[in-house]
């Protein structure tokens, strides 16, 4: 499928029940808590997608201009952000998504958001929008096993949704990536050009003819939830390390590793995380 026909199809993008009922619970209150919402939408890719695409719409004359969770949530009221949260498609930890353990995926976009924070704080970028950047980055992953699950079944027998190798192996089979596909979501969304760019080029930051600093943060943080994930040693970690994207930021192997905001010695599930 070819990516504009992929983008063009409707896609309901599973949420975190937790995330869900948490946020549900705080609404139901006269005044809710802009500190709660705002950590319980940051935990939560879609719904945290769906709050700045109706932050950014036309409805609000700021189109382009809300890059984060805090801002969108100041932006709305208390019975838009309830519709919004109460429309959500509830997602499961195997059937929401065919192919893709939605718990993992939570959790690892999760880690990647608050190591895109951290380190855009490093290198001196936009902190909130490398948050959001970080959190959304993936969806594209969830778009491309709803719409061809089949297909998708046979690259994930060659590597897993959530390999460092996974965004080559795609693009060398589809013609794109899931990077793509967010952000082609993120350009839908009306989302600031920043973010939209961050996510465009986050597997080659250096594709674009002017390189993205925020693009290659996440692929920084990206590349640390992944090696997470696959639980990599420290010999595995310095070779895969992106050593070209951490020089043009200014950060070496040692400074990535040094800045998890993460527990790594603990494997929680996303729903305990705090933001």
């Amino acid at each position: 499928m070819e990516l504009n026909a992929l983008l063009a199809r409707p896609v309901a993008l599973p949420s975190l029940p937790r995330a869900v009922a948490l946020l549900m619970s705080e609404l139901a209150h006269e005044e809710p808590s802009l500190r709660r919402l705002n950590q319980f939408f940051g935990t939560d890719p879609a719904l945290a997608g769906r709050l700045l695409e109706l932050a950014n719409s036309h409805t609000f004359q700021v189109p382009r201009q809300i890059a984060g969770v805090p801002e969108a949530l100041a932006l709305l009221g208390t019975a838009q952000v309830r519709a919004l949260v109460m429309s959500a498609p509830l997602g499961t930890t195997s059937r929401s998504v065919p192919g893709v353990n939605m718990q993992q995926f939570w959790r690892y976009s999760l880690n990647t958001a608050k190591l895109a924070r951290s380190l855009a704080g490093i290198a001196q970028q936009n902190q909130v929008a490398a948050y959001t950047a970080g959190l959304l980055h993936a969806l594209g992953e969830l778009v491309i096993h709803l719409a061809d699950p089949e297909r998708i079944q046979s690259i994930n027998t060659l590597v897993a949704p959530f390999d460092l190798r996974r965004s080559k192996i795609e693009q060398r089979i589809l013609g794109y990536c899931y990077g793509h596909v967010t952000a082609g979501l993120a350009r839908r969304w009306r989302l600031p050009e920043t973010v939209v760019d961050a996510l465009q080029y986050q597997s080659a930051p250096f594709e674009h003819s002017a390189y993205e600093p925020l693009a290659g943060v996440i692929h920084l943080a990206a590349w640390r939830a992944r090696a997470r994930e696959a639980e990599l040693g420290d010999k595995e970690l310095a070779v895969t390390f992106p050593g070209e994207v951490g020089l043009a930021l200014g950060l070496d192997i040692d400074m990535v590793l040094q800045q998890d905001p993460i527990d790594w010695t603990a494997r929680p599930d996303a729903a305990d995380y705090v933001v």
